[in-house]
């Protein structure tokens, strides 16, 4: 496992973190918690030592504080995120911040997640949703510097709404952030233009959700391709769009000469051809995948030439629609 540094934090992060929404089981359908506590125990084997989760990640925080006590020799940074008070993502224009983040639900959040993951504290501490809007405005900065003082997070971050990469851009630019998390795959390659050179410039550290396209970006998503009924999927694949996605990686994997079974490991290299990402933080609810996943991390990143090739594979979707 290779290790970046974390904006100007002064932490080492691996460079394959470990995504535990999936784990739980809150809106994945399939993940028991005995292979969850086995994948996660192979991460930290394996040199991951990353750990995204979340407030409203069903029994996330449990089983990732408990693997991390259990691994109390290593030293895993463990990062968790508030959600806005008002339950509302993304929130709308115009929002006081005091609606989505009070300082007393952002402690109230934060207790409540030290609590049900037994640790004493959290390495980053992520808002849910943001607008720049709140930039200079509310409790929370002040909230935050205590929180810091206090040695219940030791970095604030967060977590940039979907495909709205420049929604964050005055907030890097403030100095207030540590980290921001964001959606960059070879589909959605919008934070390129402006928010990663603004998190280089600045300093802040930049952890990078959905790399695979929640499954989109891995080579078996075809137009058969069918969900358990209660599984989310069912609603970021719905309609043809199974279909679509077979066709854009059929077409990835020919212009890159590829096959199929190689594209997981392409997405990624994708991600970590930037220097400004810290950390790519894929799901995974299995011993395989974890072992696939970090073996990426070997140094080796996509050419000029591949990464040229997979610029004009970019597909603006509309998800809310």
């Amino acid at each position: 496992m290779r290790y970046r540094a974390w904006g100007r934090s002064g932490l080492s992060v691996s460079e394959i973190g470990y995504g535990a929404w999936g784990i739980g089981a809150s809106s994945w359908v399939g993940a028991t918690e005995d292979e969850s506590v086995r994948a996660l125990h192979r991460a930290v084997d394996l040199g991951v030592n990353f750990i995204d989760t979340a407030r409203g990640y069903g029994e996330s925080e449990r089983i990732v504080g408990r693997v991390v006590r259990e691994r109390a020799g290593d030293e895993v940074l463990v990062a968790t995120k508030v959600p806005p008070r008002n339950q509302v993502w993304p929130p709308p224009f115009g929002l006081d911040p005091a609606e989505a983040f009070p300082g007393e639900h952002i402690r109230r959040s934060l207790d409540t997640s030290l609590r049900l993951s037994g640790l004493d504290h959290f390495d980053v501490l992520q808002f849910h949703v943001w607008s720049d809007d709140w930039v200079g405005r509310g409790d929370w900065l002040e909230t935050i510097a205590a929180l810091k003082q206090e040695g219940k997070i030791r970095l604030f971050g967060v977590s940039v709404n979907d495909h709205d990469p420049d929604n964050a851009l005055a907030l890097v630019r403030s100095g207030a952030v540590d980290s921001v998390q964001v959606i960059y795959n070879i589909f959605d390659q919008a934070p390129a233009a402006a928010l990663l050179p603004a998190c280089e410039e600045h300093g802040v550290g930049v952890v990078v959700r959905v790399a695979l396209d929640e499954g989109g970006l891995t080579g078996r998503i075809t137009a058969d391709t069918r969900f358990p009924e209660d599984d989310w999927r069912n609603r970021y694949f719905r309609g043809d769009r199974p279909a679509q996605v077979e066709r854009r990686v059929a077409a990835i994997c020919a212009d890159l000469g590829i096959a199929p079974d190689e594209m997981a490991e392409t997405a990624l290299r994708f991600v970590l051809s930037s220097p400004a990402v810290s950390t790519v933080i894929p799901g995974m609810r299995t011993v395989r995948n974890v072992e696939r996943n970090t073996a990426v991390s070997d140094g080796r990143t996509l050419t000029a030439d591949q990464l040229a090739v997979l610029g004009k594979h970019r597909w603006q979707r509309n998800f809310y629609a």
